[in-house]
């Protein structure tokens, strides 16, 4: 059975720093937890997560397909169909990244306080 290295992020050479990089990304993130409640289809996506441009959303889902964390099915029919799903790794996100969400909106007003009085201090 072949070793797996011990992963840190704290360490600069290592691998998983790129997966830290890609889920601490805000598309990425909003994505995720849109595919969490369904299978969409990419202006699905797009309505869902509002302010992502189309450019965007295709790179991040280019991106968590290549990690592993989005399927894309094409389905050959006229118009083509596209929808995206997470995979099983990718609803091993949804959690973290929900609680996360949920924290950010729970916390705007005391984090736009704080912001203010910082501000006031010139």
């Amino acid at each position: 059975m072949p070793q797996h290295p011990e992963f840190n992020v704290m360490t600069a050479t290592c691998p998983s720093r790129t997966s830290l990089a890609r889920i601490a990304n805000k598309w990425t993130a909003m994505v995720v937890i849109a595919l969490s409640a369904d299978t969409m289809r990419f202006r699905d996506l797009r309505t869902t997560v509002d302010g992502i441009s189309a450019k965007v959303l295709t790179d991040t889902l280019r991106d968590l397909e290549r990690d592993g964390l989005v399927t894309r099915h094409v389905y050959a029919e006229v118009p083509p169909r596209v929808e995206y799903e997470l995979t099983v790794l990718g609803r091993t996100l949804h959690r973290p990244l929900e609680a996360l969400s949920r924290w950010a909106e729970e916390h705007t007003d005391a984090v736009l306080a704080a912001r203010d009085q910082y501000d006031a201090r010139g």
